[in-house]
């Protein structure tokens, strides 16, 4: 089968790839760059041993999107392409509501004109807001917060809307809880410019000394320590989800919502001392304010998913800490390389 995945080179979508490849099927990528590069390629052809087709793509140009669709035979489709910093989209939410929706609608355009109707999507828990209650399944209210939330959000309804239109439509939405960690190889993980928005990434950039200290952003929140209490999931985990979505996406409901998390909470500063506890490196950190849109408390109640695709996240806190670091430490090691 030969599956198309937008956005490959990103963090999320290039563990995937690895999966997909090592699973046997025929992998087409299509990224824009805007958030990553070629060296991705690279080491996933480095893991895998195979030659990966790449096309550099923006899926806002519907022409050249049409062009790749014309020369494969693809099957499915997961889209994981867009803006996805949540405190840039509340400063610029024009660049969140244009990229997100836009890319999404020209995608769902050029697949119905190529007959391909097997669509995932990773959409997200910020699709929720504050939580009806906890742990948060399927059937909970949603209500996002900040723009990006509202563009994962405005997705899911363009696709429902879209499922009606047509039965032919078998749509897989995925709602991620916080993705971390790295691929075992230590090849590909998460390494952006500046502040990580990512909570692991930006500690072991501080543990590194790459940042002096770490924020944590709010100290006052309803929770045992004060602060915010996340569900943190391998993004290895994560990516073998959709495997388990390909096998199974022709049996389930035209429609179907699952929620992708471990099903526990940490709060930073438990992530922190695990950290420290794991790796002997001491986090300097400092509690500043709340940012806008944070909630308190989100954690997975992940039964559908375990139940229907016979998925569970195994991977434990003490291995994501063990992953990053060593991942970060090859990426620090790299940079000093260079400057020599």
């Amino acid at each position: 089968m030969e599956v198309l995945v937008t956005g490959g080179m990103g963090y999320i979508g290039s563990h995937t790839v690895v999966e997909l490849v090592e699973a046997n099927y025929e992998v087409i990528i299509v990224d824009s760059l805007i958030n990553s590069s070629t060296d991705v390629i690279k080491r996933i052809k480095e893991i895998t041993n195979k030659e990966i087709i790449f096309y550099n793509v923006d899926l806002l140009n519907k022409e050249y999107l049409s062009h790749v669709f014309s020369q494969h035979s693809i099957e499915a489709v997961i889209h994981f392409a867009g803006h996805k910093l949540a405190e840039e989209s509340v400063s610029l939410p024009l660049k969140y509501y244009k990229n997100n929706l836009i890319s999404t609608i020209n995608l769902c355009e050029v697949m119905e004109e190529n007959s391909v109707y097997n669509f995932i999507f990773g959409s997200s828990a910020s699709v929720y807001g504050t939580p009806e209650k906890l742990p948060l399944d399927e059937s909970c209210t949603t209500e996002a917060l900040d723009p990006y939330g509202k563009t994962k959000l405005m997705s899911e309804e363009i696709l429902l809307d879209l499922s009606r239109s047509n039965p032919k439509w078998k749509i897989a939405l995925l709602r991620f809880f916080n993705p971390v960690g790295v691929h075992e190889g230590g090849l590909i993980g998460e390494n952006p410019n500046g502040i990580p928005n990512n909570l692991l990434t930006y500690i072991n950039k501080v543990a590194t000394g790459e940042l002096k200290k770490l924020k944590v952003f709010g100290g006052d929140y309803p929770t045992d320590d004060g602060t915010g209490v996340r569900d943190y999931i391998h993004v290895v985990d994560l990516a073998k989800s959709h495997l388990k979505v390909l096998e199974k996406i022709n049996h389930l409901d035209q429609v179907e919502i699952f929620n992708l998390g471990r099903g526990c909470g940490y709060s930073v500063l438990q992530v922190i001392k695990t950290f420290e506890k794991i790796t002997g490196v001491k986090i300097p950190f400092e509690i500043v304010d709340r940012r806008p849109g944070d909630v308190a408390i989100c954690y997975a109640d992940p039964e559908k998913s375990n139940k229907i695709l016979g998925w569970k996240a195994k991977k434990d806190l003490d291995e994501i800490c063990r992953d990053t670091f060593e991942w970060q430490l090859n990426i620090h090691k790299e940079k000093l390389t260079n400057k020599i």
